[in-house]
């Protein structure tokens, strides 16, 4: 017998009320919550079983971290280092000339080097700013201003010279796509300070030319618990809202029965982690849908703060929003924050394309570590900056003047750090005279993403999963972690 509170009118049209199934009660419920972010907080709350190989209980760290949560502004197509962070004035000496042969015979032998082009000047002017006088390009005024805060990595590098693989090493630390990226590794070892929200949220803006690549938010061979759930940034999580009709109240009641239900039906089977997953996600979800839509809901920002992002001119809006939205993810206790924005590709009007893009990206990044140093959030939030490779200081094909452009360069591209423990106005790596390889102190993105690790307390050997009976890691062979950054 059903109690009279579990008794009331909230079963779907055409079930009989006295003879419902829990396959049918299951498949006619009208729940909705975002299921994978959900996933990701079953682990936190001890819900479901433990992984074999987690070497890390939520929360726990191999060390004192100085960071607690990541915000990973990934510029997809591949900004130009040459024409952002690491200034040539060579290339300017050079303009139209042939590469030098003591600099080509450096740069390895991969596709798109364009060795045999002509060199091309930068068409951006580079300003010393702060007390470190670090030179930043004109195409970054307002972040410039916090080049103080900002510890700039000139040699990062790698060998794959296009798009979607690039785009996989710098997120999941390998070409192929079938390895867990770096925010659920995060997840995995971490979990989430969120009772309410996913461990890891990515959000995409202006998708335009590479495409965005899966594995860059993908769970790989981890559980899918641990994917990054991908949020719109104007909706917030799918399926979180209240389906129409519904108050708290009544809602509260449905998810009483279902639970009544369940655990009959668990009683009966004994222990099964399915069925008890099932059960606490209907809880969360519950949780999702009473708070989630609150995260997204941008109209308590002050005029002040909205304008600090940009919210207020069209080509700074949409970034600017997720950038926001970002800082009120950490705030909550996300623990990672993929950032993903598009168009970074220029082959052709270099000028064009990278003025268009930074403007869309200047202000709602000035605007996020504003923000977060001020609310006393950035000594804790380590926020890092950059693209999948950089790009060649010679121009690509026989275009002339302002519609020239560049091809890939994966030997050599620019990332920056800030927060999270970071040491600010400092340059780590130099390249050659050029920009096209390093010459001293080279960085791996396995040696980035072991620092990313090291950052939030976890030691890359230490954070391990048995996968084909093989323990694994998250940096694949390891990386070296850069001291020099904290």
């Amino acid at each position: 017998m059903l109690s009279d509170e579990m008794n009331q009118t909230w079963f779907s049209p055409g079930i009989d009320r006295r003879f419902v199934s829990r396959r049918e009660m299951l498949g006619q419920s009208v729940l909705g919550f975002g299921a994978v972010g959900l996933l990701s907080l079953l682990a936190d709350e001890g819900l479901l079983c433990a992984e074999e190989g987690t070497h890390i209980s939520s929360g726990e760290r191999h060390f004192p971290a100085t960071a607690k949560s990541v915000i990973f502004l990934f510029m997809s197509g591949a900004p130009s280092q040459v024409d952002t962070f690491d200034p040539k004035p060579l290339l300017t000496e050079l303009e139209g000339q042939a590469v030098p042969a003591s600099i080509a015979a450096r740069v390895p032998n991969i596709p798109r080097a364009g060795l045999g082009s002509k060199l091309m000047a930068s068409p951006f002017l580079f300003k010393r700013y702060g007390e470190s006088g670090i030179p930043v390009s004109n195409l970054f005024p307002e972040t410039a201003q916090l080049i103080d805060e900002i510890c700039v990595l000139r040699s990062v590098n790698h060998r794959v010279p296009v798009h979607g693989p690039g785009e996989c090493i710098a997120l999941t630390g390998s070409a192929i796509g079938d390895r867990p990226s770096l925010g659920a590794w995060m997840t995995y070892g971490l979990g989430s300070e969120s009772r309410d929200l996913p461990g890891f949220i990515s959000m995409l803006s202006n998708s335009t030319g590479p495409a965005p690549q899966t594995p860059g938010w993908g769970a790989g061979f981890l559980p899918s618990r641990f994917q990054g759930t991908l949020v719109d940034g104007k909706r917030g999580i799918p399926y979180t809202q209240m389906p129409s009709g519904y108050s708290n109240q009544n809602r509260r009641q449905q998810l009483d029965f279902i639970k009544w239900m369940n655990q009959e039906h668990l009683g009966q089977l004994g222990q099964d982690s399915e069925l008890e997953a099932r059960i606490a996600s209907y809880e969360l979800g519950f949780r999702l849908q009473t708070s989630a839509p609150e995260v997204f809901d941008l109209e308590s920002e002050t005029a002040e703060t909205a304008k600090l992002y940009g919210l207020d001119d069209k080509p700074t809006a949409e970034f600017g929003r997720h950038c926001l939205i970002a800082r009120r993810l950490v705030e909550r206790g996300v623990r990672v924050v993929q950032l993903r924005n598009g168009g970074w590709d220029a082959h052709g009007s270099l000028k064009a394309n990278h003025l268009k893009r930074s403007r869309a990206t200047d202000r709602p990044i000035a605007g996020l570590l504003k923000d977060l140093k001020q609310r006393g959030l950035l000594e804790e939030t380590l926020v890092i900056w950059g693209g999948e490779f950089g790009r060649t200081p010679t121009t690509e094909g026989s275009a002339k003047g302002d519609r020239r452009g560049r091809d890939h360069l994966p030997t050599t591209y620019c990332m920056w750090m800030a927060g999270g423990g970071v040491k600010g106005g400092q340059i780590i790596g130099r390249t050659d005279d050029l920009g096209y390889t390093p010459v001293e102190r080279p960085v791996s993105p396995a040696d980035l993403h072991a620092t990313l690790l090291h950052a939030l307390g976890i030691d890359q050997h230490k954070l391990f999963y048995m996968h084909n009976n093989r323990k694994e890691i998250a940096t694949v062979l390891g990386g070296e972690v850069i001291n020099e950054v904290f």
